[in-house]
């Protein structure tokens, strides 16, 4: 069913209107579904599945925020979403299927909860950085507003994704936290996006730079995730 994340991929980049846009999320859900319903489980593991998973997961958060009335004055946005969505389905292509089961270690809905949550939580920080970009580009105050909904949801998301890490760890480890590389970082995007809404309710009129702010968190983001899995040794590595 590789054909199903291709065509995805395709979609997305061609996005320039929202059907389309919408046409390579039913195709990237599809993919998703069929490698479920073929594992029995999750597609989460090995950086194929989870760069299509994070693919799909930008396509499922970015969808209100297309349809939204605040962004259709940003011409580019919903290309924007599209975009990055298809960067990350395309990535996906190159590795390898794997079709294991899980092991003992992380069979428990524990960590796919875990996993799943932490990627709607990057999806809504990659369409923040998204909503960066487009109000220093003029998107007015309504898409400032829109990166701080995003951020939030997202920030929320993440939190539970580590409460559910931290429950899977007991049951894996015996312990709730491990120093490693992956949980170090976590703790930094954590703290990032921590201060970034902290500030953002005390009010300060520093637009500009929480346009950067949410861009930079996207960054930080990424190499949480692809960062210290490929370059460092950790429980999270692929």
């Amino acid at each position: 069913m590789k054909w199903l994340l291709i065509t995805s991929a395709l979609l997305y980049v061609a996005s320039i209107r929202r059907p389309i846009f919408v046409a390579a999320l039913g195709c990237s859900l599809a993919y998703l579904a069929s490698r479920g319903m073929g594992l029995g489980r999750l597609p989460l593991i090995g950086p194929q599945d989870t760069l299509a998973f994070f693919s799909g997961s930008l396509g499922l958060m970015a969808l209100p925020f297309i349809y939204s009335h605040q962004t259709r004055g940003v011409r580019w946005f919903c290309w924007g979403c599209g975009a990055l969505a298809g960067l990350f389905a395309a990535l996906a292509l190159p590795f390898p299927t794997i079709n294991m089961p899980l092991p003992p270690i992380l069979d428990t809905y524990w960590f796919e909860l875990h996993v799943a949550l932490a990627f709607f939580a990057y999806a809504l920080f990659g369409i923040a950085a998204l909503l960066g970009v487009a109000f220093l580009q003029g998107g007015g105050k309504p898409a400032l507003d829109l990166q701080y909904r995003a951020a939030l949801v997202g920030y929320s998301f993440f939190s539970l994704s580590m409460v559910s890490g931290g429950i899977w760890g007991y049951y894996a480890w015996g312990t709730y936290w491990l120093w490693t590389a992956k949980e170090l970082w976590t703790s930094i995007l954590w703290i990032f996006y921590s201060l970034y809404l902290h500030l953002r309710l005390k009010g300060q009129a520093w637009e500009r730079g929480f346009a950067w702010l949410g861009i930079v968190g996207f960054l930080v983001t990424l190499f949480t995730y692809l960062g210290v899995s490929m370059l460092m040794r950790s429980s999270h590595s692929f």
